[in-house]
């Protein structure tokens, strides 16, 4: 069997929104319109809507239905929890992130710096494993937050959040685990997480775009972001009905297969890599060594420019990225793999596959023929400029 063209390995990214997501949501959009805070018969139905779909979600992330706050996806609850973090600790005025955080955190970051806010970053290693110990010796009785992702976008490393969540613990900060690549990709249950705060957006996992949440630990008041009485009157603004519906549409269909989900990604995206590393014995598989998404594949091909790779593979009909979708476009070095200890020139080449639930076997003979046929024009011309490869920096 061929596979279909174009194939999608950008899952990381966004994913394609499920056909029962869709289903459910044009049933809301055309059945229970009404606004949930309205009192009569139509707008009591969408609350029912709402409180039923509050419950799924709530259900498959491992949190009381209190403890749920729908938003407009990640970004917006990683601001809520990290500006509800230092309004709510005063006499705190510390936050601690790691080096690898998404880029949008890390702006935020940047800002409350301008305004007073000390930050700091915990390293990575050259897996892009955090460093535990550089993270202890980071804690402190002025931290009011500490924020890591659950998994890398870029490259797939699963971070130590539980570990971090007690270290924080012990000093009376908050823990937020931005989990926007762990829903849906692995197993995922925030009351037993040890996280004060956590966030996913609908949009990774086969739920639509414009919803995601944030998990608030029972019991922690933060001052809201958006001022309304909705949502407990922690975020104001009327509903995204049909848009919540379709997250908790995902959410069911993601409890009820992640298992397979993982098994299958994974098996795919080991026979990827057997396959490239076979084409090309030197190339430089990112995070190859650390625990890992199931579905995540970042690599860098000698001194070859991410930009140039990805432009040959859509000619070829393989959609993919090289990193967070919001910063893909430049031409700046990604800083996660600055962070790992790359050279700005190789922090350029980071070429990220990200396999969904509808990732074929026909997908990935296709891919690894794409690259073979397609880059290689492009790697035989860099190695008639000089070295291709750096034997001290491939991975066995």
């Amino acid at each position: 069997m061929s596979a279909e063209l174009p194939v999608y390995l950008d899952h990381n990214a966004t994913t394609p929104p499920l056909a029962a997501v869709v289903a459910e949501m044009v049933d809301v959009l055309q059945h229970v319109w009404a606004n949930p805070s309205s009192m009569h018969a139509s707008g009591q139905a969408a609350r029912r809507v709402l409180a039923d779909a509050r419950l799924r979600v709530a259900s498959f992330l491992g949190c009381q239905a209190a403890e749920l706050v729908f938003t407009s996806g990640a970004t917006e609850a990683n601001h809520m929890a990290v500006l509800g973090a230092l309004a709510a600790q005063r006499g705190r005025r510390r936050i601690l992130l790691s080096a690898v955080e998404h880029p949008g955190l890390l702006a935020l970051a940047r800002r409350l710096q301008g305004e007073g806010v000390a930050v700091d970053l915990i390293p990575v290693d050259s897996q892009g494993r955090l460093d535990q110990a550089a993270a202890q010796a980071l804690m402190g009785e002025d931290l009011a937050l500490v924020s890591v992702m659950g998994a890398n976008n870029e490259t797939g490393v699963l971070m130590p959040t539980a570990t971090v969540a007690a270290m924080a613990r012990a000093c009376g900060a908050w823990m937020h685990v931005d989990a926007t690549q762990l829903a849906g990709k692995a197993a995922l249950h925030f009351g037993e997480s040890g996280a004060d705060l956590m966030s996913v957006s609908a949009h990774k996992f086969g739920g639509p775009k414009g919803v995601g949440a944030l998990m608030q630990r029972k019991g922690l008041v933060l001052p809201p972001l958006l001022s309304g009485r909705q949502e407990r009157q922690r975020r104001g603004g009327t509903e995204n009905l049909s848009g919540i519906a379709g997250f908790a549409a995902a959410c069911d269909h993601a409890a009820a297969t992640l298992a397979q989900q993982i098994s299958g990604m994974g098996s795919l995206r080991d026979r990827l890599e057997r396959g490239l590393v076979q084409a090309w014995p030197q190339i430089r598989i990112y995070g190859r060594e650390a625990e890992r998404l199931a579905n995540t594949c970042c690599f860098r091909l000698g001194d070859l420019p991410a930009e140039r790779v990805l432009d040959r593979l859509e000619r070829a009909g393989v959609l993919a990225s090289s990193g967070a979708a919001c910063s893909a476009g430049g031409t700046q070095p990604s800083h996660v793999l600055l962070a790992m200890g790359e050279s700005p020139l190789h922090a350029k080449g980071g070429v990220r596959l990200s396999l969904g639930t509808h990732t074929t076997p026909a997908d990935i003979a296709h891919t690894l023929r794409a690259v073979a046929e397609a880059v290689a024009p492009l790697l035989q011309a860099a190695a008639l400029s000089g070295p291709l490869f750096n034997p001290a920096e491939s991975t066995p």
